[in-house]
Parts: structure tokens; sequence; C-alpha cells
């Protein structure tokens, strides 16, 4: 134990290409510069910019966090898609409250958003499923998420038949789900080994704006 404590201790933080971040020029509406940082981050090659942490809760307070895809952005907040039957979809009907973390390792740059997921409109649960690779629709519909797999190559075989007989089948359980901002952080590493955050709280309907401590 001793060892592994010295080993972590001795790695070395990642060394990043830090960006500028004028935070007294960041815009009213978080949602603007988390389009403006994930574009910056598309166009420098970072590794799945779109990989996201989603954090959930049940309803007596249980804690879950998985890796998803980010899927789209609008003014109204971040998309992702997922079976309500799974046990993100279980715990969000409980307890929508939910936290989203992107790292840009390259970047040194991390954004967390809090706030509540909701299920979208039908025409974008449909829009994103079909939008999948044939493989991953019939994945998504051949077994319940997280349960046990059993007899697998018959239920994805049964699956991938119900995909190819009809190519506009999407699974009434399917959601694209909408987290609604109510926090954005924005934290941006420095060349110096310091930090920058700013957090929007959503106030009303406006937001307010604060540069925090590390």
């Amino acid at each position: 134990m001793d060892d592994l404590r010295a080993q972590l201790r001795a790695l070395r933080a990642p060394t990043p290409d830090p960006q500028t971040f004028d935070t007294d020029a960041a815009p009213a509406d978080p949602i603007d510069l988390f389009r403006a940082w994930l574009a910056s981050a598309i166009a420098a090659g970072v590794d799945q910019p779109h990989a996201m942490v989603l954090a959930t809760a049940s309803a007596d307070g249980t804690p879950n966090a998985r890796t998803l895809l980010l899927k789209d952005v609008t003014d109204e907040g971040l998309w992702f898609a997922s079976l309500s039957t799974s046990p993100k979809g279980r715990e969000l009907a409980e307890n929508p409250r939910c936290a989203l973390t992107l790292y840009w390792r390259e970047q040194g740059r991390q954004v967390r958003v809090a706030g509540i997921a909701e299920p979208g409109p039908r025409e974008a649960s449909v829009r994103d499923f079909l939008a999948r690779h044939p493989s991953a629709r019939a994945g998504a519909i051949a077994g319940a998420q997280s349960e046990p797999m059993v007899d697998a190559e018959a239920a994805l075989a049964a699956a991938r038949h119900v995909v190819a007989s009809d190519e506009s089948y999407v699974p009434a359980d399917w959601h694209a789900y909408l987290v609604r901002p109510e926090s954005v952080e924005f934290w941006q590493s420095t060349p110096d080994h310091e930090q920058v955050r700013l957090r929007y709280r959503r106030e009303n309907d406006d937001w307010n704006r604060q540069v925090i401590w590390p």
C-alpha cells in the first residue's frame, strides 16, 4: 500500500497545451461558451471530445456514474441518449437531478454541468436511434441493459433480424434526454500549474457569473 501511495504521488501531472481563458470576455450564457470550447476541442483533435461522465442518484441517494457520449448542444442544454429501462433511465425517472463532466486533457480544460434531465420529444429519440450503426441498434434492443447476459447469441440474432427487417424500428423506451443546466463551471489549467475557474449559476431567467477559487 505504501509503495502504491508513493507511486501515485510520484506521477507527473499531464502537460497540456493550455488555452487562453479571459473570464472577463466570457459570454453571458454558458451554452455559448460551452459551444466555443467544444468547437476548439474538436478543431484541436482532442481525443473523444464528446465523451462525458453522467452522474445520477436513485431516490434514496445511492450514486452512480458512467461515461457516455454527448449527442447535441442546443440553447436549452446538453443531450444524451439511453433506454429509459436502463439503470440511468430508472434513476432519472426517480430523481431527475444529475451532473455531467467533460475533460479535455490535451487542452487542460474541464466543464462541469449540474441540472435537471428530462426526456426530449419523440422525434429527437427516433432521429438519434436511427443514426446509430445497425449493430449498435441491435445491441440496444437485444437484452436488458446491465443485466446478466443469457442466451446472448440467440438474443443478438433476433435483434439483428428486427433491425434488418424494419429499418425504421425504434424501441418505445429509447429516449433522447435533455439536461437543462442550473450550474455550469469552466475549468482551465495554466502553464504555471494554477487554475482558472468560472462558474455560472442560473437565477430565474438569468445567469450569475463568478470567478471562483481553485
